[in-house]
C-alpha cells in the first residue's frame, strides 16, 4: 500500500490542494494527516471540511496544537499564533469545530505508528528537533516505522539494535530504504508552513510493501495564499515567512 503522509496544513488552502493532486497523481492508495489543518492561514474552514471529507473516504486523521487550541485557549502559544488563533475560531463553523475536538491524538496500524508530536506524551504537544529527542520518542513507543509532524522541517531519524539514533537530512524526491534492523522516525515538514528554507509543500509517500519512504515538495501558488492572509488582517509576518520557507 502506498500511504501519503501530510501534516501541518495551517490553513493554507494552496498548499494542501498541491499535495493532494501531487498524491493523486503518484497513485496513492490511503492519505494520513498528522495533524495542525488550522492555525496561520486564510483557509480553516475549507481545510477543516476537506480533512472531513477525506476521514470520511478512510483516510487517518490526527489532533495537532493548533487544532487542539481551537476549542481550548488554554494551549500555550506566541502572540502570532494567538492571534491567527483567534481569527480562526471565528472563521469556523460548528461541524468543523466538533471535527476538530474530536480528533484523535496519535493513530496505530501494523507496524506504524502516526501522531503530530513526539510519542512520549502526545497531549504536551513536545518537538522532535534532535536526535535527543528522537530517542525520547523512540523509547515511548514500539512501532517499527514512525512518523510525526509539529517541527515543519523534514527529517529522519533511526535507530540500531545497540541504540545509538542517527539523524538524516532527507534530499527531496530520493528513495530510503527503511532497513528492517532499524527502527525510524520520520519527521514530515510541513504543508502548509515550511520552515526549512524551501517554500515547496513538504510530504512524503510510504510504500508499507518495499518500506522505501520518500519525502516530496510540491510547488503551489505562494503569492495567492501570502494575499489571502494580508487580506483577512492576518499579521503581515505570516504571509512573508511563506515565500522564505521559514
Amino acid at each position: 500500500m502506498l500511504l501519503a503522509i501530510l501534516s501541518d496544513i495551517h490553513a493554507n488552502r494552496e498548499a494542501f490542494e498541491a499535495v493532494l493532486a501531487a498524491v493523486e497523481g503518484a497513485g496513492a492508495d490511503r492519505l494520513v494527516l498528522l495533524g495542525d489543518i488550522v492555525g496561520y492561514g486564510a483557509d480553516p474552514e475549507w481545510c477543516a471540511e476537506r480533512a472531513m471529507a477525506l476521514a470520511a473516504s478512510g483516510g487517518v486523521v490526527l489532533r495537532g496544537n493548533h487544532d487542539e487550541a481551537v476549542g481550548n485557549p488554554a494551549v500555550s502559544m506566541n502572540p502570532t499564533a494567538t492571534f491567527a488563533l483567534e481569527w480562526t475560531r471565528r472563521q469556523l463553523g460548528s461541524e468543523t469545530r466538533a471535527f476538530l475536538a474530536a480528533l484523535p491524538f496519535e493513530a496505530r496500524e501494523g507496524d506504524c505508528l502516526f501522531v503530530h508530536a513526539d510519542a512520549s506524551a502526545p497531549p504536551a504537544w513536545n518537538y522532535v528537533l534532535d536526535a535527543s529527542d528522537a530517542g525520547r520518542h523512540l523509547a515511548a513507543c514500539d512501532a517499527r516505522v514512525s512518523f510525526c509532524g509539529h517541527v515543519h522541517k523534514p527529517a529522519l531519524y533511526s535507530t540500531a539494535p545497540g541504540g545509538r539514533v542517527t539523524h538524516f537530512r532527507p534530499v527531496a524526491a530520493t528513495p530510503v530504504p527503511l532497513l528492517p534492523q532499524r527502527r525510524w522516525l520520520a519527521v514530515m515538514g510541513s504543508v502548509g508552513q515550511p520552515r526549512d528554507g524551501d517554500p515547496a509543500a513538504a510530504y512524503a509517500l510510504y510504500d508499507t510493501q518495499s518500506a522505501e519512504l520518500r519525502f516530496q515538495r510540491a510547488a503551489y501558488d505562494v503569492e495567492r495564499a501570502a494575499g489571502k492572509i494580508r487580506a483577512a488582517g492576518l499579521p503581515a509576518s505570516l504571509a512573508d515567512r511563506l515565500f522564505r520557507g521559514r
